[in-house]
């Protein structure tokens, strides 16, 4: 609201704003650079300005998924007023955004995921467990790292994932999960339950006194909590040291999806697994068809003619 919203409509009246107005704005939205609008180079201490407080513009305009969601945000407002009778139509409901081409999805093969956990265990990696999480059981990567250990059952191979890590205003909170479905307990497989119990057994060795009193299952060497950034720097190392692409957390996660969908595993039995909220999420996913099966669909189709 105040970054984006309140400059646009200034005292307009909600009840007096016309559609054109709106979708100039909506329009004007991705041509605008931020670092500009906002004065974000020209906060930072004069030594370290570097762009734009220079005269430099670096562009930095929101992307699609921003705008949608100022859009979305903006038009809530009306919607509000519309249920209290105050007007009678909704003209930000009306904004057409620009079409934007989706970013085409990194994904691994098996050969690739195989070799990046593979790798992280020959290494002894202390963060192997939760490249496992992410691969196997399709985590989040805030789940991931604030997994307490007490949400772990050796006893039914059953792991409770209800908690997570975000970093908020350069902060880190431990919290519960963002929506009902991301809470779920999911069985481990053999490979879980040994990468999780290789995990267990090295934050017991490396625990020290001075350890604040923390009950996550992934700390740093002072017993701290791993902090995302410092986390995707290890993924991306891994990704160099075993020799793979490298794909974003997010994408490892996909993955797994993908994965399911090669195995010709259940949509909805993968919607389990990744605890999407809607079930048009995991088609997604499984529409996206590997490398190896369009290979393998071709070689048929030039087999048959031959």
């Amino acid at each position: 609201m105040r970054l984006y919203i309140n400059p646009f409509p200034g005292e307009t009246r909600i009840d007096r704003l016309q559609l054109r107005e709106a979708q100039k704005w909506a329009n004007k939205l991705p041509t605008v650079c931020q670092c500009c609008a906002q004065g974000k180079d020209a906060k930072r201490p004069r030594n370290k300005q570097r762009c734009c407080a220079k005269g430099r513009c670096c562009g930095q305009a929101p992307s699609a998924r921003t705008i949608r969601d100022i859009r979305d945000c903006l038009r809530s407002a009306p919607n509000y007023a519309i249920r209290e009778e105050l007007i009678t139509r909704n003209v930000v409901g009306l904004v057409t955004l620009p079409a934007v081409r989706k970013p085409k999805r990194q994904r691994w093969s098996n050969d690739e995921a195989r070799k990046f956990l593979e790798s992280a265990k020959k290494d002894n990696d202390p963060l192997y467990a939760a490249y496992v999480l992410i691969v196997i059981m399709g985590m989040r990567e805030g789940e991931v790292l604030g997994l307490p250990e007490e949400a772990i059952n050796f006893e039914t191979s059953e792991l409770d994932i209800a908690w997570q890590l975000q970093c908020v205003q350069k902060q880190l909170l431990h919290r519960q999960t963002k929506t009902p479905t991301s809470d779920d307990t999911l069985p481990m497989i053999d490979v879980v339950t040994a990468a999780l119990k290789l995990r267990i057994e090295h934050r017991n060795r490396e625990k020290a006194d001075f350890w604040p009193d923390s009950n996550l299952l992934f700390t740093t060497q002072l017993g701290t909590p791993v902090a995302p950034r410092n986390f995707l720097r290890s993924w991306a190392a891994r990704c160099a040291k075993a020799g793979v692409r490298y794909i974003t957390v997010h994408d490892g996660r996909r993955s797994c999806g993908s994965l399911l969908a090669d195995l010709d595993v259940h949509p909805r039995v993968a919607m389990r697994i990744l605890r999407h909220a809607q079930f048009s999420m995991t088609m997604e996913i499984y529409t996206e068809v590997s490398s190896e099966q369009t290979r393998a669909a071709l070689k048929k189709l030039g087999d048959s003619l031959r």
